[in-house]
């Protein structure tokens, strides 16, 4: 393609890799933790991404993945660990489609209000990191420092530079290299435990070289990384089950009935213990309502499969502040057993309350902009955003002044449905939708913790463009019906076609921003704007709509990565 920007990957780690040989000690050991800098490992560590064209035909050749995961165990003895030495970490083990992230970030949040030392991981196959890469691994819900990344990555990266032996590959690939890491970063640092987030799938993620971990978790289910997982729910069940292990308990969230009789069949098969949670209604009753961190509905779901995590590893480390046991009222004809209706002890509460988790859900305030963050990618995770969005919208105060203006900015990556899911965002009514790429800025690469080796730009900028005819297009198609609903009580949106709102095409976030926040923003303070920014008539008409407004309400959804670029701008701390 005409334009495309490939980096290439090998003469790039090559370069690197001599620039840091250079700066060896007499032992031969990098000095990386006193001379080479955290950008140097990340810029290495980059160097494992593979980049579109390889990425195409590795899709298309995928060996057997049982392979893989005995290729992910010789690495981890290459790296100087053995299987067993994973028991140490009493690992928490979560996988599942949508809220695995979340289920995670509340289970670890209870556990540490128990005054325990956690560990949190997220694989890169799970969801993106939002600014900096460091955010994967994570001790007592801090990302760890940039020296300490820096000194874990060059121990490892050398242990097995030391121990290539001719024979496979020489270097573990990205997701599998992070993963390693985080184990001996957790090992290292001696955590009393560690919630480990699944990649992609399960049976054959590279963290399910964990044979004895804790207490297994699968969050709600759906349709997602289809062309690696299968084509439907039960197929997709099937590999989320991968991570049963014999004698282990797990927990899952209430399924349709076809995945839930899959994950069933996949615990029997292994004489694993699998459980139902109960509604989080059922924890309540009795006691005050439970205040959760995290806003929206479905994270409900979420909170009672983290109690439920977060009690069988205190049951099975033998504590005794586990909650009182009640008589369920829960009725139904289950596929699985219950698991148990409890009162949350003082510890669990308060640890639903505090847990944060940026870009899920997340409200930012800044003067007349109101930034609804959510990374929802899903056909369902994007049914609960809107559900969200919406009910935010009405708790909200009608400005004194001015119109109120919503806008969409969007962007969807890989094999999603980009059209199936902007048209579950139409009944939000916004004024205008705004589309760019995932990249914070054009003129530069930006930061090594940003890169992406598997898209190019012209690949990136095609599909925002498609994006906006798929949206074009169902404004076409709105029914004079859908123009014409009543609103809710609340905020009325500005435009008098609701339902067809004008969209604009972005090269990056920071331009899509300078658009959406005409200067308006407190916090997002650019130094000017680009040359012919007002060019396109919408951008001009509708910059002056957004002066005016008296509130503007901004919606960023469809990918983490989006979600990231923005928070990279609007929250400056993150990059710190």
């Amino acid at each position: 393609m005409k334009g495309a920007r490939f980096l290439s990957v090998s003469s790039e780690a090559e370069k690197l890799w001599e620039a840091t040989m250079e700066r060896q000690g007499p032992s031969g050991c990098p000095l990386a933790a006193k001379t080479a800098s955290f950008q140097d490992a990340v810029g290495m560590l980059n160097t494992l991404q593979t980049n579109a064209s390889y990425l195409e035909q590795a899709k298309s050749q995928r060996g057997d993945p049982q392979k893989q995961l005995e290729a992910m165990e010789l690495f981890l003895a290459r790296s100087g660990l053995q299987v067993e030495d994973l028991d140490r970490l009493n690992i928490i083990h979560v996988t599942g489609t949508k809220g695995k992230g979340s289920t995670c970030a509340f289970t670890e949040h209870i556990l540490r209000n128990y005054g325990l030392k956690t560990g949190f991981f997220r694989s890169p196959g799970s969801s993106p990191h939002l600014v900096q890469v460091r955010e994967r691994i994570r001790i007592n819900g801090q990302p760890i420092s940039c020296d300490l990344f820096t000194k874990h990555f060059w121990r490892l990266y050398r242990r097995l530079e030391d121990t290539k032996d001719g024979s496979g590959a020489s270097m573990p690939t990205y997701f599998r290299f992070l993963t390693l890491m985080a184990f001996h970063v957790f090992l290292q640092e001696k955590v009393d435990l560690a919630v480990v987030e699944v990649g992609i799938g399960g049976a054959y993620d590279c963290t399910n070289i964990v044979r004895r971990p804790v207490v297994c978790g699968v969050s709600s289910l759906g349709l997602d990384h289809t062309s690696l997982l299968g084509d439907t729910v039960e197929k997709i069940a099937w590999q989320k089950g991968g991570i049963f292990k014999p004698g282990i308990p797990a927990f899952t969230v209430l399924q349709s009935e076809g995945p839930l009789a899959v994950l069933r069949e996949r615990a029997q098969q292994i004489a694993c213990p699998l459980y139902l949670c109960p509604p989080l209604e059922a924890l309540e009753e009795g006691g005050p309502p439970l205040t959760l961190g995290l806003q929206g509905e479905h994270q409900r779901s979420n909170a009672a499969l983290a109690l439920q995590l977060a009690r069988c590893w205190l049951q099975q480390q033998e504590h005794r502040d586990l909650g009182e046991l009640k008589t369920s009222r829960v009725s139904g004809s289950w596929q699985l057993p219950l698991a148990p209706v409890f009162q949350p002890t003082s510890h669990m509460c308060h640890g639903l309350q505090n847990t944060e988790w940026p870009g899920r859900t997340q409200v930012l305030q800044h003067g007349p902009l109101t930034w609804y963050l959510d990374g929802a990618h899903t056909t369902s995770s994007v049914q609960a955003c809107v559900r969200w969005f919406r009910q935010a919208l009405q708790r909200n105060q009608r400005p004194t002044s001015g119109p109120e203006v919503r806008v969409l900015l969007f962007n969807s990556t890989g094999d999603r449905d980009p059209a199936a899911l902007l048209k579950l965002l139409q009944p939000c009514q916004f004024d205008y939708a705004v589309f760019c790429p995932n990249l914070t800025e054009v003129s530069s690469p930006g930061s090594a913790d940003q890169q992406n080796f598997t898209v190019t730009l012209d690949q990136v900028l095609i599909r925002c463009l498609a994006h906006q005819q798929h949206w074009s297009h169902l404004g076409e198609q709105a029914s004079p019906a859908l123009q014409s609903t009543p609103q809710p009580s609340g905020p009325v949106p500005h435009s008098p076609h609701r339902g067809s709102a004008s969209s604009l095409v972005f090269s990056c976030v920071s331009h899509a921003l300078q658009w959406i926040s005409q200067g308006r923003d407190p916090v997002f303070q650019p130094s000017s704007p680009p040359r012919g920014f007002l060019a396109h008539p919408t951008a001009s008409s509708g910059a002056s709509v957004l002066q005016e407004a008296g509130a503007i309400h901004v919606l960023v959804t469809g990918s983490l990565h989006l979600v990231g670029g923005v928070l990279k701008l609007l929250e400056p701390s993150l990059s710190q």
